[in-house]
């Protein structure tokens, strides 16, 4: 490294944080392989401890210091210690660095107990000058100096050392006494207001087993996150504090400071509930109580189980020892809302037997949230993103906006591919941008699944599902917009389930024994008649009135008018820049076929057909050639004055009034008027002069010469 710090805090490695490097990420791979080498290198005098794939370079260089300095790895051995006298002269000298960090301390008592962790204020020399250990913690000399030299590889040492944030296991420490405990220490350098490290602080915490599961990596990641957090916050009020003049600033900073770290564990919408083996509540924080509809004081005469049902398997769970997550409703009076709860026992580490258990509570509109989000389900695009300038598109674009502001169903009803999903996700942007976009095919969901898919499901309802139950469609979309594409195909005996859901706002999973309240809006789609197929039969007409009661009529292509010209250009430019190529031109031959078809397939195939199109043109013109096959290419047809012909022409006569209709086809455009005719532009010009057939062009500028 290019620069070092000691004793004497002087800056090193600045803005570095140690084991942020995904390479040394806690695994099972990696901490059966730091345990293993641990055996190895104590083993014996030679082993290196740069050699184990498993620890940082600068954990291992301070294993390796550690031997040397003769460090008794099986027991701490406190040698080094100050004098009380001496050991007060640090503590008066750093009052102000103690009286910043009290309160950030006092605030983290409502946390600390909730994994048995403990934090310590280190001074430079290796003392601590400030502690909050949790009762399992056996208290600590604090006049005896920890660090390398004392009790060998340590985090706040490595911290100040290093001078950046850092995080171990206790399996990294050098002393038996911290690796025998499942631990993750993390650590701070603090400095002051010239940027000179004058302390630390460390945050040891109990982790539960296995610690690579994902819910450890995220206690780690936040213990890792609250640490840095806290120096921070303390060493902007040493910052402060250094002027006399800035007192009344720095208490109201450190006030604004404290309240910010209480504002900011308040903001966390998860629930953090301990229990003991009876289920009694011990420790709840701020968003537990508000879940729970309890008062901070009112926790110890509570019990998890006067929140639950009578059939809730969340205790018996709990005792078992079992990492699982389950969805439960907690009932408080009257009101019952349902809860992701993630359940991790807490076991005692001298006969590994289950005392206690932490339970998280997520909302399920959060999860469900996420569900979504990873579902891949979204609403890109907006009413300005839509493409349409004639009067027929853009009144059923109006009506769209207008719609989207109703709380009303809305039927779409167009042809495949007209952009019906593309109003859907505008209505939804425009109405409710911030909740889900839920969108469901009927015909593309098989007949025996679309009652499991759009109701749910509860845990062991049929054969393969489950354990924990699945939520639906509809009540993903709680909160948001629920997409009905080609609604024409639902099943007949699924229709009268749908309207009940419509009617009601109640949903109740396959399986289940309760209703679950649902809101959404409901934008359904479908290129069929659904009023004819009500008339016949075909179709639940209560249903139909339902969803019909605000009903937009999106046109087809061939309605639109001057729109194909304006979606062409669209097309070929976007997808040009996308692809990254020069944009190519649409010959006047080209245009006449694309107007002329139906298109049948709509938006959608005119989409796909400009994008064949610049995919197979070579040169900077789109000829008909380069048009899809499903084009007619015979519709390619030149204006035959076969009234003015005699019945028998000579093939002279035949190819000078072949050329005439090219010219006249063309607009006058000779090089055009070749292409249409296969032939080369110089050939085309030879033509015109034996056959005495002047360019337009040229014939007008000599009218405008002789006049």
């Amino acid at each position: 490294m290019e620069s070092s710090t000691n004793n004497s805090g002087e800056i090193h490695n600045p803005n570095n944080f140690l084991t942020i490097d995904k390479k040394y990420s806690l695994t099972e791979e990696r901490y059966e392989g730091i345990k293993l080498f641990r055996e190895k290198f104590f083993a014996g005098d030679d082993e290196d401890a740069r050699t184990c794939l498993f620890l940082s370079p600068e954990v291992a260089d301070s294993w390796n210091k550690s031997r040397k300095l003769g460090i008794n790895h099986r027991k701490i051995e406190y040698k080094k210690y100050l004098e009380p006298d001496a050991y007060s002269k640090i503590v008066n000298n750093n009052s102000h660095l103690i009286n910043i960090a009290n309160p950030i301390f006092t605030a983290f008592r409502e946390l600390q107990a909730f994994n048995g962790s403990a934090l310590f204020l280190y001074h430079i020399s290796g003392v601590p000058l400030l502690h909050q250990t949790e009762k399992t913690y056996n208290p600590i000399p604090m006049n005896y100096i920890y660090d390398e030299s004392t009790i060998g590889t340590c985090a706040h040492a490595l911290a100040t050392y290093h001078n950046c944030p850092i995080q171990m296991l206790g399996l990294e420490f050098y002393c038996d006494d911290f690796a025998k405990l499942d631990l993750i220490v993390s650590a701070a350098p603090i400095h002051d207001d010239t940027g000179k490290v004058i302390g630390g602080i460390m945050l040891r915490q109990d982790i539960p087993n296995p610690p690579w599961e994902e819910s450890c990596r995220n206690l780690f990641l936040h213990t890792f996150a609250l640490t840095y957090a806290m120096a921070t916050t303390i060493e902007n009020g040493l910052k402060l504090r250094t002027s006399y003049d800035f007192l009344e600033t720095t208490r109201d900073n450190l006030a604004f400071s404290y309240e910010t770290l209480k504002a900011t564990w308040s903001l966390i919408d998860e629930g953090l509930i301990v229990i003991d083996q009876t289920g009694k509540i011990n420790h709840i924080n701020k968003e537990g109580c508000r879940i729970l509809n309890i008062m901070s004081d009112e926790k110890k005469n509570k019990n998890i189980k006067d929140f639950l049902t009578k059939q809730s398997p969340l205790l018996q769970l709990a005792l078992k020892g079992q990492n699982v997550d389950i969805e439960e409703t907690i009932c408080t009076g009257d009101d019952e809302q349902k809860y992701l709860i993630s359940i991790r026992p807490i076991s005692n580490q001298s006969d590994n037997k289950t005392r206690s258990a932490v339970l998280r509570l997520t909302s399920i509109e959060k999860f469900d949230a996420l569900v979504t989000k990873r579902s891949g389900t979204s609403a890109s695009y907006h009413f300005k993103d839509i493409i349409g300038e004639s009067k027929i598109f853009v009144s059923a674009l109006e009506a769209a906006r207008r719609f989207s502001s109703s709380q009303e169903n809305i039927l779409l009803s167009g042809e495949s591919g007209t952009g019906k999903e593309l109003f859907a996700q505008s209505i939804h942007n425009n109405y409710r941008p911030q909740g889900p976009f839920i969108a469901v095919n009927c015909a593309a969901i098989p007949r025996n699944l679309i009652e499991s898919e759009l109701l749910g499901y509860e845990g062991g309802s049929f054969t393969g599902a489950d354990r924990s139950g699945r939520p639906g469609k509809i009540e993903l979309a709680n909160g948001g917009t629920f997409f009905l594409d080609e609604i024409g195909d639902m099943p007949m005996e699924l229709q009268g389930v749908l309207l009940r859901v419509l009617e009601d706002k109640k949903i109740m999973r396959l399986g289940g024994r309760r209703y679950n309240h649902v809101d959404f809006k409901l934008v359904a789609a479908t290129n069929k008649d659904l009023y004819q197929m009500a008339n016949n039969g075909l179709f639940r007409e209560d249903l139909y009135y339902r969803l019909s009661v605000l009903t937009i009529k999106i046109p087809a292509l061939r309605e639109r008018g001057n729109d194909l010209e304006v979606l062409i250009r669209y097309f070929i430019e976007s997808y040009c820049r996308k692809i990254g190529r020069a944009i190519p031109q649409l010959s006047p031959a080209s245009l006449r076929l694309i107007k002329e078809h139906k298109w049948p397939g709509n938006v959608r195939q005119l989409e796909n057909a400009m994008i064949y199109a610049v995919n197979v043109t070579t040169g900077n013109v789109i000829n008909p050639d380069n048009l899809p096959e499903y084009i007619d290419k015979s519709a390619i047809t030149l204006t035959k004055p076969a009234e003015k012909m005699s019945p028998i022409v000579s093939l002279k006569d035949s190819e000078k009034e072949l050329i005439k209709s090219a010219i006249a086809e063309a607009k006058y455009d000779v090089a055009t008027a070749a292409q249409m005719l296969n032939i080369s532009t110089p050939t085309m010009y030879r033509k015109l002069k034996i056959f005495g057939i002047e360019n337009k062009r040229i014939w007008t500028a000599k009218s405008k010469t002789n006049t």
